[in-house]
């Protein structure tokens, strides 16, 4: 307990740091402390409801998070439903804590009407469902704008799971993130599932000879058996075989060992200008990575943010005002 309380200590010291870099740009750190102050409480006592009832929202949470940076920036606009939204997009169909979100809304509008935004309460729950999961928190800068415009034509620029590295570097790169942060904020794959759909191509015949031969030759069997030839490529697989809802670094050890599932994933570790960073977060166990995710998340959530009247506060997290 000792140790664990004394790594926060310092981790909560560095977050402090970061917290400076966003300052100008729009968050900040207490943002509702006056307008709303039981915002973050409201927000992380609905999360842990739900995780506690259904701990694989968790993944879901934070991976809807990223979604929602990667298109129009940080706003909110993954959760508008509705036809030719970006919710709609094949790369979000499988998304999923659309409901803790609305019962985030809802309990804030009864305490505070018009005052937190939907990007702010996702942002927040991401942060949540991570310490949730085993990880350490972070202090989220809030102050976010939710966006107006939500398209499913924008979502084509996600990263995708057949993604190259070079590929994924450039993704990365036009939201000002650089190759450390892709290679911290993927590790997001630690807890959470894919369906079969998105790598069996790897598992048959992904070259005139067979299978991926970066997968590991006693894993392929069991990945087989998962995801059968021919099959609706449905079934739903660990992104990190045997800890899909603890949220660690054995995701890096399962890339070492050639048990990576995404090929984006695996491709990570036969990079050399990616495997470096992953060797290093596998030196340090974790410390050093618990701290990489935080400042690569604050980065990230400060993606493209709307201000005055670019954004809204919605009412209805779903639907535009």
């Amino acid at each position: 307990m000792e140790g664990r309380s004394l790594c926060s200590l310092m981790f909560l010291l560095l977050a402090l740091a970061i917290v400076n870099y966003v300052h100008g740009q729009g968050t900040r750190v207490g943002f509702y402390a006056r307008t709303c102050p039981p915002a973050e409480s409201i927000v992380r006592s609905t999360v842990q409801s739900h995780v506690r009832s259904d701990p694989t929202l968790a993944a879901g949470l934070l991976r809807m998070h990223f979604h929602d940076c990667f298109v129009q920036g940080c706003d909110g606009s993954v959760l508008i439903a509705g036809a030719g939204t970006e919710r709609t997009a094949f790369a979000n169909l499988g998304l999923r804590g659309y409901e803790v979100i609305d019962d985030a809304k809802t309990q804030l509008e009864a305490a505070c009407p018009g005052v937190v935004s939907c990007a702010d309460i996702l942002t927040l729950a991401a942060r949540d469902s991570v310490f949730l999961s085993g990880g350490l928190s972070w202090q989220v800068p809030t102050g976010r704008r939710d966006g107006r415009i939500s398209q499913a034509s924008d979502v084509s620029n996600l990263p995708a799971p057949f993604d190259s590295v070079d590929v994924q570097k450039q993704k990365f790169a036009a939201k000002g993130l650089n190759t450390q942060d892709l290679v911290t904020l993927v590790c997001g794959h630690t807890i959470g599932t894919t369906a079969c759909q998105f790598f069996s191509n790897r598992l048959y015949n992904f070259t005139e000879n067979g299978a991926d031969s970066s997968i590991n030759p006693l894993f392929l069997p069991q990945l087989r058996t998962l995801c059968p030839q021919n099959s609706d490529g449905s079934n739903r697989v660990a992104l990190d075989t045997g800890s899909q809802n603890r949220f660690d670094t054995s995701y890096f050890a399962n890339l070492r060992n050639g048990r990576g599932i995404l090929q984006s994933d695996q491709a990570l570790w036969n990079d050399p200008s990616t495997k470096s960073f992953v060797q290093g977060y596998l030196a340090t166990k974790g410390s050093l990575f618990n701290v990489e995710f935080a400042k690569a998340m604050v980065k990230m959530s400060n993606i493209e943010l709307k201000s005055g009247t670019e954004g809204e506060i919605r009412k209805i997290c779903s639907a535009i005002n």
